[in-house]
């Protein structure tokens, strides 16, 4: 006989009520564009539209919510590098409790503000979330602190699982919910709401395939763990020895999905859907593009758990997607140095119109002839087939284009004109 669950759907009701005019009850939108990109009927719901952009404030408002009188005058503590420890800052000021945030020393500086902000005492121990649950648990028992654990928690829990019961009560039709599992917090308050709900219902969860942590506890297997990812919100080493037992007795499967397709989710989320999504936000929409046909036909619920993301890194990937989709090229043209080169390279690519985004020349590279010279261009383009028309008008003028990587265009010995 299986163990009884850490939650029921009673108390994921409860915590409805609890949480009821401290959090938004945030919309749960048609994404007609994010549809065409995948052949999926997509309706997403934007948790990075709370007070601090993610659903971590579910939780942590129901946890607040629940603490004694005793347990609100002494205060709370949390580890966290990111959304939960904003949530708990927040809410605990918001509440009148004292609140501490233990944070890895490698914190970027611009989430420890923030988290200052909010009126939070930080500390600041080891390099990793690990070494700073160890000094969280210290302090709190030193200093008789409520330790309010990110996802291995019943009330952290409990509350997350009313994003399933708004999105139910909205699209009673959902086919799939696909959600961002990380220590699985979010995942399993979901799946047991959603279940109660809907028990036919499909529930994929989704992990960075850098951190593929519940599917190693899952299957028992040693597939290797870490690294930098761009959804360091579900860059998780360890599961939960609460979460665990529900996603493995409700969820129907768990997909990993790589940088590559999360990048891409983050573009679309951006340029398509007009929202902003971190990495461990946008991976619901990344196990869609991976799989599309998976879920032909189905109408899915995704959810878009985050949108702390810098900008100067969206603007990067946004880059990166217009050089993945051939709408940013880069060609090194060889040629002989004579007066008016330049003029007729830019003549050219007017002509077919292309848009020249940066330009260096050098007569200094060894494979070039003594009175050769070497231009790298990049360009803005139509897409890939528009590049290609590109480069053959380029080798007919007899300037021997060559595609290089747009960061490379720039080597030692080269003057930007």
């Amino acid at each position: 006989m299986s163990e009884p669950a850490a939650i029921t759907p009673h108390d994921v009701e409860a915590a409805a009520g609890r949480i009821a005019g401290h959090v938004l009850r945030t919309p749960l939108v048609p994404a007609p564009r994010l549809s065409e990109l995948t052949g999926v009927e997509i309706l997403v719901k934007h948790e990075n539209m709370q007070a601090t952009a993610s659903f971590k404030e579910r939780g942590a408002v129901n946890k607040l919510k629940s603490l004694g009188e005793g347990e609100r005058r002494s205060g709370v503590i949390a580890m966290s590098a990111g959304n939960h420890a904003q949530a708990v800052a927040y809410h605990a000021r918001r509440f009148g409790i004292p609140a501490t945030i233990v944070m890895p020393e490698t914190t970027p500086l611009v989430k420890v503000e923030n988290t200052r902000a909010q009126g939070a005492r930080v500390v600041l121990h080891g390099e990793t979330l690990y070494e700073s649950a160890e000094e969280a648990r210290a302090i709190a028992t030193a200093e008789r602190l409520v330790l309010i654990h990110p996802y291995d928690d019943p009330a952290i829990m409990a509350g997350q699982g009313t994003v399933a019961l708004e999105m139910l009560a909205d699209a009673p039709d959902l086919d799939v919910l696909v959600i961002p599992v990380g220590g699985g917090g979010l995942m399993a308050g979901n799946a047991v709401a959603a279940r109660a709900i809907r028990p036919d219902i499909e529930l994929v969860g989704v992990e960075a395939a850098l951190y593929p942590s519940f599917l190693n506890a899952l299957d028992g297997k040693d597939r290797p763990v870490g690294g930098p990812t761009l959804a360091e919100g579900i860059a998780v080493k360890t599961v939960g020895a609460l979460t665990l037992p529900i996603i493995r007795r409700l969820v129907g499967d768990i997909v990993a999905v790589d940088e590559a397709l999360i990048e891409r989710a983050v573009n679309a989320y951006a340029s398509l859907h007009h929202t902003l999504a971190e990495g461990a936000g946008a991976a619901g929409l990344a196990a869609l593009l991976k799989e599309p046909g998976r879920y032909a036909g189905r109408k899915v619920g995704l959810v878009a758990s985050g949108g702390n993301i810098d900008t100067r890194l969206l603007a990067a990937i946004m880059l990166r997607e217009l050089e993945r989709d051939g709408r940013i090229v880069s060609f090194r043209l060889t040629t002989s140095d004579r007066p008016g080169l330049l003029g007729k390279v830019a003549g050219l690519l007017g002509a077919e119109g292309a848009n020249i985004l940066e330009v260096s020349h050098s007569r200094l590279f060894l494979d070039v002839p003594a009175k050769g010279v070497t231009i790298d261009v990049t360009v803005e383009t139509r897409g890939e087939s528009h590049s290609r028309t590109i480069e053959e008008a380029l080798a007919r003028s007899g300037l021997a284009p060559r595609r290089i990587q747009p960061h490379d265009a720039a080597e030692p010995g080269s003057a930007a004109l």
